[in-house]
């Protein structure tokens, strides 16, 4: 087994861009350990619905970054005291869905530090019933990675708080998560230590020796791993158009009267929108809701849409910031 040291880059979308590289173009007969911490970061799953599993607000406000897995699985929050591990191999035709194969080194390597974890259900890692890890795969062309998050120090009111999601507002076919009890694993070590001292612990249990084998990266590698970061994992269409189509209601009382938007999306963007209440305007609302048809879900582009508008005159006297915090609270 060889490391891939990615020097502790925060930014994920990066790590995922070597991660996939290793994935398709390393080695095929050799298996690759990483591991990666980013800036606080939402990951959703393949198959998820972005929007739908995210506090709007909450995410621009603390300036939470939005990324999407090529694996499958729920969405993740994790920020600096959060560290990820993945194993990059050869699909042997019994590893996908194996997790415990490739969760049991790292349970291993706890165990020594004092905690108790185990291996929960198919794809958790927990101390005494509470998640400490989850797990997820992605497998082609022969090839599988399955990487896990182990949650050491990571902020878990943030956590709450990112995820933090009203089901009735979103009607999907996305794979939805499931909230899990959480704790972190400093609390349940029997010596304390910084994340850095951890990470070196776990690699050397892991590795069974302190003579870390590593992979070096040419400039070659620097610039396809840079590519794929830039046309996968920063690209909007990947990040929310892959969300399977989502109606969407917002609906506020205002001293102006009730408004109620009832929105179809499909990756990503606005299909259909109607707009409906018992407020009092000088205009139809019908033009105003065919100006968002098109757009990508999203306040910017939402607000560029209704540029030349005047709400005061759709929903009688109305800011079209109240608006728009209606939409993307």
């Amino acid at each position: 087994m060889i490391y891939l040291d990615n020097e502790d880059v925060l930014d994920q979308a990066y790590n995922f861009a070597m991660e996939e590289y290793a994935l398709r173009f390393l080695d095929e007969n050799e298996t690759y350990f990483m591991f990666y911490r980013m800036k606080p970061t939402i990951i959703v799953g393949k198959n998820q619905n972005t929007l739908e599993e995210i506090n709007h607000t909450f995410v621009e406000k603390h300036h939470v970054h939005i990324l999407r897995r090529l694996s499958g699985g729920g969405a993740v929050y994790n920020d600096e005291g959060n560290i990820s591990f993945s194993m990059i191999t050869k699909d042997d035709g019994n590893s996908f869905q194996n997790f415990a194969r490739f969760t049991e080194p790292v349970i291993q390597a706890l165990q020594k530090l004092g905690v108790n974890a185990k291996l929960s259900g198919r794809n958790d890692i927990e101390v005494d019933g509470k998640k400490i890890s989850g797990n997820a795969q992605f497998a082609t062309k022969g090839r599988l990675y399955s990487h896990g998050t182990l949650l050491f120090d990571v902020d878990l009111s943030m956590l709450e708080a990112a995820l933090q999601v009203d089901p009735e507002k979103y009607l999907s076919k996305g794979v939805k998560s499931v909230r899990s009890r959480v704790t972190t694993i400093r609390e349940h070590l029997t010596e304390d230590m910084d994340i850095q001292a951890f990470k070196q612990i776990l690699l050397e249990s892991i590795f069974g020796t302190t003579d870390i084998p590593r992979y070096i990266f040419t400039e070659k590698d620097k610039l396809a791993i840079e590519k794929i970061r830039e046309e996968r994992y920063l690209n909007w269409d990947w990040t929310y158009g892959k969300s399977p189509k989502a109606t969407i209601q917002r609906k506020k009382r205002f001293p102006a009267g009730t408004i109620e938007f009832q929105l179809t999306l499909h990756k990503g963007q606005v299909k259909e929108a109607i707009i409906y209440g018992d407020f009092f305007g000088t205009k139809d609302v019908a033009d105003l809701a065919n100006k968002m048809l098109g757009c990508r879900f999203e306040r910017k582009a939402i607000q560029n849409a209704w540029q030349e508008i005047n709400t005061k005159d759709y929903f009688g006297g109305i800011e079209k910031e109240a608006i728009l915090d209606m939409l993307f609270e």
